[in-house]
């Protein structure tokens, strides 16, 4: 073997890598060249070296152009198989979870959460009492008692999810009490917020299960500053034209959409539904 075509191997090998590497597919199916092809037809060719040299730079080129496009599609279908994830993730998600109740959606009666769990008795004010909450959003729950724990605040529930029926039978109760001004601290069935098993009462051990003076109590104070962060949010706080004003009451919506209504100052039910369901998809991340 000449000096030059020695020379000239060394390109082919070359050449023969990057087409080997890059798998060349030209008008939809692949072209694989041989070493001993080409080398043959160098030995039977006056083709210089400079000419190589050429083709080893336009197969860079053409590998960049490859690696451009590869690197396009990879990140179209990136995309594509995120917004499917989310398709599916809202698909999966409960969507009356952030809708409008108190006076303004309806639940019937046959509507009852995906999934409860029992709340553990130590969170419980009510010894003996069985609570139950919704089982996705129970651990933010039990993270906000905990946090609240540690700065020396103790939570205790006193109602979370209810029934249809067993808000029916509680309206019907206060309505006996109170006549009509229940209406203004009581939804009627199919409006509460409890039916969703989201929405959970509060009290501290000192206060009792009385109401009265939980917004005047270090509990209320530290949910307000504090239970944004964990996705809860004052359902009803002063002012509001759904019901009185009820410091106990707190519901889960998302960290994501409880910082913003903190971070805005803004009521839950004082924002457009449509604004509200775009959080939907990360009311449990």
């Amino acid at each position: 073997m000449t000096p030059k075509q020695h020379k000239l191997e060394k390109l082919v090998l070359i050449i023969v890598t990057a087409v080997a590497a890059v798998g060349l597919f030209v008008a939809g199916y692949f072209y694989q060249l041989t070493y001993k092809d080409i080398l043959q037809n160098i030995t039977n060719s006056e083709t210089t070296v400079v000419e190589f040299e050429n083709i080893i730079a336009n197969l860079r080129n053409s590998l960049g152009t490859e690696r451009y496009i590869n690197s396009t599609f990879s990140n179209q279908i990136g995309q594509i198989a995120k917004t499917v994830g989310k398709l599916d993730t809202l698909s999966k998600t409960d969507k009356e979870l952030l809708q409008k109740y108190s006076k303004v959606y309806f639940l019937n009666e046959n509507y009852v959460p995906e999934d409860l769990t029992d709340i553990p008795p130590d969170y419980i004010f009510e010894k003996g009492k069985e609570i139950k909450f919704h089982t996705k959003a129970f651990p933010y729950l039990q993270e906000m008692i905990t946090a609240a724990a540690r700065e020396g605040v103790s939570l205790n529930i006193i109602s979370g999810y209810r029934s249809f029926g067993e808000q029916s039978s509680l309206k019907n109760t206060y309505t006996v009490t109170y006549g009509g001004d229940a209406n203004k601290f009581s939804a009627d069935q199919g409006y509460s917020e409890h039916q969703l098993g989201t929405a959970i009462d509060f009290t501290t051990p000192d206060l009792g299960a009385g109401f009265s003076d939980f917004a005047s109590s270090r509990a209320y104070d530290w949910l307000l500053s504090n239970a944004y962060k964990y996705g809860f949010i004052l359902s009803y706080p002063k002012g509001n034209a759904y019901y009185m004003f009820e410091s106990w009451h707190f519901r889960f919506v998302g960290k994501s959409l409880a910082s913003m209504l903190h971070q805005e100052n803004k009521n839950f039910y004082d924002v457009d539904q449509r604004a509200i369901d775009a959080y939907l998809i990360n009311i449990f991340d």
